[in-house]
């Protein structure tokens, strides 16, 4: 088998001479959507039933096919002629897409937050002086928990990045400890934030609008974090087992470019619902 000078794969006398990579037969696309509608269908039993067997049974399957579709995909990224320049582009603009679709999901928390935060009167039983945050809620101090949060998350942006310039540079012990230290700083906020949720002045289930809109939006946050520490672990352990080149690297490239995303995102979230949306502010 030869290539093209795009790193194409071709047979001799076949004809076959395009950069993509033709997949073969995989039964992952099947079994992940009957998996997550497992899930779907066990959310609705879950907050219906209380009965939560179909849902662990779903998430079990989509955690189950993620590991061995994305398994699938590490392997044909070790076959020669595979992963093309093209399927290299390719890839990276499907991350691109994905993370503009989370970034789809945010826009529609924030509206949601600033229909109620400009307009307090949208609120039901808002009273004839409706104010945001709603009358008699405590807010979170801005720059208790929620800021020592923030300068977290701002050091694991310049760790990461320090383990991309160390894996640029050939430097294992920098790409690892890089990478290291981003997982412990994305560990530390999400326990941060866990005191904090136990600590709410407002309550979780019951507690109005407000007390909705801000588990929704910061509670959808700390999920994408957690998916991004896992994300940089499993970047962990290949880069340990030197899985990464400076010149093949995508899929530590995917983690960085998502958890910038997670950082930028936790800024706006700061800055617009702990900062500026703050009301009276609950004691420690």
């Amino acid at each position: 088998m030869s290539s093209d000078a795009h790193g194409a794969p071709h047979e001799p006398g076949h004809g076959l001479k395009h950069p993509y990579h033709l997949v073969d037969p995989s039964p992952w696309p099947f079994v992940g959507s009957i998996a997550a509608f497992a899930t779907v269908l066990g959310i609705v039993f879950a907050a219906h039933f209380h009965n939560y067997i179909l849902l662990v049974i779903g998430l079990l399957g989509v955690l189950g096919v993620m590991y061995f579709w994305w398994q699938d995909v590490l392997k044909e990224s070790r076959a020669p002629g595979v992963h093309t320049t093209i399927v290299r582009i390719g890839l990276r603009y499907g991350m691109m897409m994905f993370i503009a679709s989370e970034v789809m999901f945010f826009v529609g928390f924030f509206w949601s937050y600033f229909n109620f935060a400009l307009f307090p009167e949208n609120v039901a039983n808002a009273g004839p002086h409706p104010t945001w945050p709603p009358a008699g809620v405590q807010t979170f101090d801005p720059f208790h928990l929620p800021f020592l949060n923030t300068m977290i998350l701002l050091l694991s942006g310049t760790t990461v990045t320090w383990a991309h310039h160390g894996l640029l540079e050939g430097n294992r012990k920098a790409l690892i400890n890089g990478l290291a230290l981003t997982v412990l700083l994305g560990l530390a906020f999400t326990s941060l934030q866990a005191i904090e949720y136990s600590d709410a002045p407002f309550k979780f289930w019951g507690g109005g609008v407000y007390s909705s809109v801000f588990f929704l939006a910061t509670g959808f946050h700390g999920f994408h974090v957690i998916v991004g520490t896992i994300f940089l672990l499993v970047c962990l352990i290949r880069a340990s087992k030197d899985e990464f080149t400076p010149d093949r690297h995508f899929g530590f490239e995917a983690a960085a470019w998502y958890w910038h995303f997670v950082d930028v995102v936790w800024l706006f979230l700061f800055v617009c619902i702990y900062w500026v949306g703050a009301g009276e502010i609950a004691a420690h």
